[in-house]
């Protein structure tokens, strides 16, 4: 909020908004609902508070957890093997969810989704599998994966690594429910709210999927830790933001 032109009020009805329409809401929404003059304004407000979705001391994903990668765009030029681009607007991300097993009401052992967490990565390598675990889930966890050969016993050291060999594509859903599901909605919110976004600041819109993700059942929680985390930010010029 720092030397924003902006008045407080439309700050703060902007976090609201943000936190708890369930959709989301992207720039040309809020602007015409706060009456902001320039979409660039609306634009710019949306991504410092996206700045302020990423707790720093947030606790890693835990238990057992399904880990996979999937292409946001479609696949980058000069680059082979699997999880990469074709085209210079596509980008690979890489995520994680957490299992919890439950009884639901009739006594029966079901599984629902946790946490989640998501990266943009340059590649499926044993390298970038590597270091992605070991910021986001913590160690002597259960990794489920498939049967790419990044998720290697080196990779995944001081895990409990679940392989499972797919086959086909069309199996990679039944083996690993929980996190295709977040892939898909994850891709169907990208282009139904925001109709698609640059890849340049594809991050900050995961960030926002996460914090929404893991926050879905209490939207107003949402509200006060959005508050809460980004008064701990530094502040963040529209200048410093667009650099490349």
């Amino acid at each position: 909020m720092h030397d924003s032109h902006l008045p407080l009020r439309v700050w703060f009805w902007a976090a609201y908004w943000v936190a708890t329409h369930t959709p989301g809401i992207s720039a040309v929404q809020l602007q015409r609902q706060l009456g902001i003059a320039k979409y660039e304004s609306a634009w710019f407000l949306l991504h410092r508070l996206r700045q302020g979705m990423v707790r720093a001391n947030r606790g890693p994903l835990a238990g057992v957890v399904e880990a996979d990668e999937t292409h946001v765009g479609g696949p980058a030029e000069g680059h082979r093997g699997r999880g990469v681009a074709k085209a210079p607007h596509a980008s690979l991300v890489m995520g994680a969810v957490e299992v919890r097993s439950l009884t639901n009401k009739i006594g029966k052992s079901v599984e629902r989704a946790g946490r989640l967490r998501l990266q943009k990565v340059r590649s499926a390598s044993g390298e970038e599998i590597k270091l992605f675990p070991s910021s986001n889930v913590a160690k002597g966890s259960t990794i489920r994966s498939d049967g790419w050969k990044g998720y290697s016993s080196r990779a995944l050291e001081g895990y409990d690594h679940l392989r499972q060999v797919q086959g086909t594509p069309e199996r990679a859903g039944e083996l690993a429910p929980h996190i295709h599901q977040v892939f898909g909605n994850l891709k169907a919110w990208l282009l139904g709210i925001h109709h698609g976004v640059d890849m340049k600041y594809l991050q900050a819109y995961l960030d926002e999927f996460v914090f929404r993700f893991n926050r879905r059942g209490h939207p107003m929680a949402a509200f006060r830790s959005l508050l809460g985390i980004v008064t701990t930010k530094n502040f963040t010029t529209l200048r410093q933001f667009k650099k490349p």
